[in-house]
């Protein structure tokens, strides 16, 4: 059990990906980036910085970003057919993006990092949450009944 209250049921976690299945090819490579941006940008924040290993997985997580970004200007739905607040974030981190690449190559490693962190925090993780929200598709993935 997940969540409980008086008047509502309690929220239970079950999978079932049938509506992803059946979504849309720009959104089935919207969830694909975002997961491959969320999985290999937690390797790169946990990972040694600066080795070889670290800058290819992060030119990785920059496409894997750039796409989850530009695949969202496609997709619709949290403000009707509009685009929402969310739409800022993808603005947003198609425009921090190359700053913070620029950022590591003039060995400005301090921009670098508050650029790609706050990208992760914001991208990933701020916007991710509210794919969760009731009525949103990752909910009805793994929560609606």
């Amino acid at each position: 059990m997940i969540l409980n209250g008086a008047d509502n049921p309690p929220i239970r976690f079950r999978f079932d990906a049938t509506r992803l299945v059946e979504a849309s090819l720009v959104l089935k490579l919207h969830v694909g980036g975002a997961l491959a941006a969320f999985g290999i940008g937690t390797a790169l924040m946990m990972g040694v910085k600066g080795r070889r290993l670290h800058k290819r997985l992060g030119y990785t997580w920059v496409v894997a970003m750039a796409v989850t970004a530009i695949t969202s200007f496609f997709l619709t739905g949290l403000n009707g057919n509009q685009f929402s607040w969310i739409h800022g974030l993808s603005a947003w981190a198609l425009i921090g993006l190359p700053m913070g690449i620029a950022a590591a190559r003039r060995k400005d490693i301090a921009r670098h990092r508050k650029h790609m962190t706050g990208m992760f925090t914001g991208g990933m993780l701020v916007a991710g949450m509210f794919t969760f929200l009731p009525g949103r598709m990752m909910w009805s993935i793994f929560f609606a009944a």
